[in-house]
């Protein structure tokens, strides 16, 4: 497998759990109930927005290596690491779980990142070092609104 081939499979994993976590967080913002309903299901719109962009800029990045993107549900449920949602769960359930699911994320793209590097793909490396950021970034505003 050629360097292009195997950074573009871990960008595939990448854009699968990316896939994931925005619906799952649309869920979340279409189903928030609670006191902190208006806080939480505007933080979830802003979050969700943001994943739907970064989506088409990672596929866009595997088309640009050469390869092709994950194009069926199918598929990208196989290639996620992230789980779907099959649980109404509470608020704050809701928010731990966005927490632990951005976690995991940033965990992937660290690892893919890493591969990138090895490989001295700079545009790769980038994309993912401000994707980890905008998750790191989505966890901080997570837990602030946890701990409340």
């Amino acid at each position: 497998v050629d360097k292009s081939a195997w950074i573009a499979s871990g960008l595939a994993g990448v854009l699968s759990d990316s896939v994931v976590l925005m619906i799952k967080t649309q869920g979340y913002h279409w189903n928030i109930t609670g006191p902190m309903f208006t806080p939480i299901h505007e933080m979830t719109e802003t979050l969700y927005t943001d994943l739907f962009e970064a989506i088409d800029v990672i596929a866009e990045r595997i088309r640009a290596l050469g390869e092709l993107a994950p194009m069926s549900v199918t598929d990208m449920i196989s290639d996620a690491r992230l789980n779907e949602e099959h649980t109404q769960r509470s608020a704050q359930g809701m928010i731990e779980q966005l927490i632990s699911d951005n976690e995991m994320l940033v965990r992937n793209l660290r690892e893919v990142a890493a591969i990138a590097a090895r490989y001295s793909d700079g545009a790769t490396e980038d994309l993912l070092n401000a994707r980890m950021a905008a998750h790191e970034k989505a966890i901080w505003m997570l837990r602030s609104i946890a701990s409340s």
